[in-house]
């Protein structure tokens, strides 16, 4: 998608290419009638367990433990519809399960108040092994019978997370998919910007930053073999290439690099080295606001006072890793929110102001991110 194909569908706007029971108890003693009362009250909740199970999306599961909650409703001072209203979420694709159904729900219902533009994915579309092809029926089972509001019938924009690497990754950046589902769209390197004025622009870099990883590539890899038909060496040098050219000539007000891994983080992956030594600098460079990924499967804010970037982690879509982060996280001067369990961000921007709010899986806001220009 080179930014000279587009045209503005609107003054204000994305700027696209020509391109979704009964019980009977008999008479006893008072003793008696209490120890019935208690069964009846444990077969009950028994019962709704088991109900909850079944409508997986009522519940949460915390570490093999269910946690009952609550829609909590939107605060209409924090969810604010500006020009530009995003959804973002990452590592979510189980087929509904993992509360990926319940993330989904609340999802559709912050995208309902903020009129959502669209959707960004931050990798790890599919678990655990990807797409085998094109005619996949993953592809609608943890995608299109998931997301099916209303308010989430716009375009996902998609990066590639590990785990589609594991399967045939390129069967995600094929466009008949399209055909599937209009919504999706995923490639290699790809760039969305969109005009939040008639003279700013909010704009997203999306990078695949899986081929920087060294351990996925060695010989005795079991999960990753490389099949694509350029070298990796060549692939990263043309990612950093483009992703530079991309930067150097965009004149967003807003600049915003997504890839799937982390960058900075203090969840069970840590930092990524191999990505900050060779992206950060591209980033710092030229003056990127922030930096969004997934892959560990948490919620988080990181602000270094090293960087200028903020480091956002998006990964809580499904499957939530409880209690797997460096001991004493919260308290560390860099980290602005460390959440270890599901849900996803919410980014409104206008040509002063970027707001980004983290909602669990209840729709409660536990941290939100303010910036201005």
């Amino acid at each position: 998608m080179e930014t000279s194909e587009r045209h503005r569908d609107a003054e204000i706007g994305l700027l696209t290419e020509e391109v979704k029971s009964h019980h009977h108890f008999p008479s006893a003693t008072k003793t008696t009638w209490r120890k019935a009362a208690l069964t009846l009250v444990f077969f009950c909740l028994i019962l709704g367990i088991i109900f909850a199970f079944l409508h997986e999306d009522s519940i949460s599961i915390d570490n093999g433990n269910l946690t009952f909650g609550d829609d909590q409703p939107l605060d209409a001072l924090s969810v604010q519809r500006l020009p530009l209203n995003v959804l973002i979420v990452g590592d979510w694709g189980r087929k509904g399960l993992y509360n990926q159904s319940q993330v989904a729900r609340q999802m559709s219902r912050v995208g309902k108040e903020l009129q959502a533009d669209f959707i960004l994915s931050t990798g790890d579309n599919f678990y655990d092994s990807g797409l085998k092809s094109v005619n996949d029926k993953s592809f609608e089972e943890s995608f299109t019978d998931v997301y099916h509001e209303k308010s989430l019938q716009k375009r996902w924009y998609a990066v590639l997370g590990n785990h589609d690497y594991r399967g045939n990754e390129e069967a995600q950046v094929d466009k008949s998919l399209n055909k599937r589902d209009p919504r999706w769209w995923c490639d290699y390197f790809y760039t969305i910007p969109y005009s939040v004025s008639p003279s700013s622009t909010v704009e997203f870099f999306m990078i695949d930053t899986n081929p920087f990883v060294e351990e996925y590539w060695t010989p005795d890899s079991e999960h990753y073999k490389w099949a694509r038909p350029t070298p990796r060496e060549e692939v990263m040098a043309s990612t950093l290439e483009n992703l530079s050219s991309a930067l150097e000539k965009s004149p967003a007000t807003w600049k915003i690099v997504v890839g799937h891994h982390t960058m900075y983080s203090y969840g069970p992956h840590r930092n990524t080295p191999e990505i900050i030594e060779k992206v950060l600098p591209i980033l710092e460079a030229n003056k990127v606001d922030l930096y969004i990924n997934g892959h560990d499967h948490c919620l988080e804010h990181i602000k270094r006072i090293d960087s200028d970037v903020h480091f956002v982690t998006s990964g809580g879509g499904s499957k939530a890793w409880k209690n797997e982060f460096l001991p004493g996280v919260q308290q560390l001067p860099d980290v602005k929110l460390y959440y270890d369990g599901q849900g996803f961000i919410s980014l409104s921007a206008s040509p002063t102001s970027v707001i980004i709010n983290f909602f669990d899986i209840n729709g409660k806001i536990l941290h939100n991110l303010g910036l201005s220009k």
